[in-house]
C-alpha cells in the first residue's frame, strides 16, 4: 500500500500555509495543492521550495475568492463583489454550465496553470476547490487542460467507501463510471482509491487496509477542519502496517 496524503487549500490563509507546512516538517502530509487565486498564495510558493519531497499541484477553483480573468462571461458564478459565489459547487440542476461559461472556465483555469508555472511552481497533478474538476458537463475543459499543459495526474471521485457512513452502491457505482471516464478519455494518471483522511483514518483504526495506491485528503488550518488537523497530529501512522509507504504525486508512476 502506497499512500498520498494531499493537504488541499494551500494559499487560502497564512494560517492555512502555516499547518500546512508545519505536517510537510513532521512527514506527516507528502502532497498539496495550491489554490492560486487564494490571497496567500505568494507565501507559499515562496516556502515550497524547501520541501523537495513533497509534491505541489494546482487546486483548480470556481468556488471562492476573485477570478485572475475577471468577471468577463463568468457573472452567474460571481457575487455582488466579483467573488465566486459558491454556485459551480452545487447540484447540476441550479446552475447550467452553459459552451460559453464553460469556454470562460477553460480561459479561468487555464489562467490559474499558467501563474503556477510563472511562480516557478513544479506542478505535479491537478485537484479542484470543492471537487468542481469532478462535473461531468466540464469533463471536456478537464481534457483540454491536460492536452494543453501536458499534465496528467488528476484527482478522482471518491471510491473508498467509510465504516460508519458507508457510500451508498448507486453513488459509488457513479463515481467508478466517472473515474473509468477520466483514466480512458482524459487520459489521466490517478492513484488507485482517493478518500478523505478522516475516511481513512477511520477504516485504519478498524483495521481495514488497501492495496496498490490511495490518496488521502485533507484541510489542515481550514476553519470546519480543526478535528481532521489534530488527527493528522496525532500518531496515526504507527497504524500502518510494514507493507504501507508514505509517497508524493512525485512518485506516482
Amino acid at each position: 500500500m502506497k499512500i498520498i496524503i494531499n493537504c488541499d487549500d494551500l494559499g487560502a490563509s497564512l494560517n492555512v500555509n502555516d499547518r500546512i507546512f508545519e505536517l510537510m516538517e513532521q512527514r506527516r502530509v507528502t502532497s498539496a495543492t495550491l489554490m492560486m487565486n487564494g490571497p496567500a498564495v505568494e507565501d507559499a510558493v515562496q516556502r515550497i521550495g524547501k520541501f523537495r519531497g513533497c509534491s505541489f499541484g494546482v487546486h483548480l477553483n470556481l468556488t471562492e475568492f476573485s477570478p485572475l480573468t475577471g468577471q468577463t462571461g463568468l457573472l452567474p458564478l460571481l457575487d455582488d463583489h466579483g467573488e465566486f459565489n459558491g454556485t459551480a459547487r452545487r447540484h447540476p440542476r441550479d446552475i447550467s454550465l452553459t459552451a460559453s461559461i464553460r469556454a470562460r472556465v477553460y480561459a479561468e483555469w487555464c489562467a490559474q496553470i499558467e501563474r503556477a508555472l510563472a511562480l516557478g511552481v513544479p506542478i505535479s497533478h491537478i485537484d479542484s476547490h470543492h471537487h468542481v474538476h469532478t462535473r461531468l458537463s466540464l469533463l471536456p475543459v478537464l481534457h483540454r487542460l491536460r492536452q494543453r499543459f501536458g499534465i496528467r495526474k488528476v484527482r478522482l471521485r471518491h471510491n473508498v467507501s467509510g465504516v460508519s457512513h458507508p457510500m451508498s452502491p448507486l453513488r459509488l457505482a457513479r463515481n467508478s463510471a466517472w473515474n473509468f471516464i477520466l483514466r480512458h478519455y482524459v487520459g489521466a494518471k490517478t492513484t488507485d482509491s482517493f478518500a478523505s483522511f478522516s475516511v481513512f483514518h477511520e477504516r485504519l483504526q478498524a483495521g481495514l487496509g488497501w492495496k496498490g495506491t490511495i490518496e488521502a485528503m485533507c484541510h489542515p488550518g481550514g476553519e470546519s477542519f480543526a478535528a481532521e488537523t489534530e488527527l493528522l497530529r496525532a500518531n496515526w501512522q504507527q497504524r500502518l502496517g510494514r507493507d504501507a509507504q508514505l509517497i508524493s504525486y512525485n512518485d506516482l508512476v
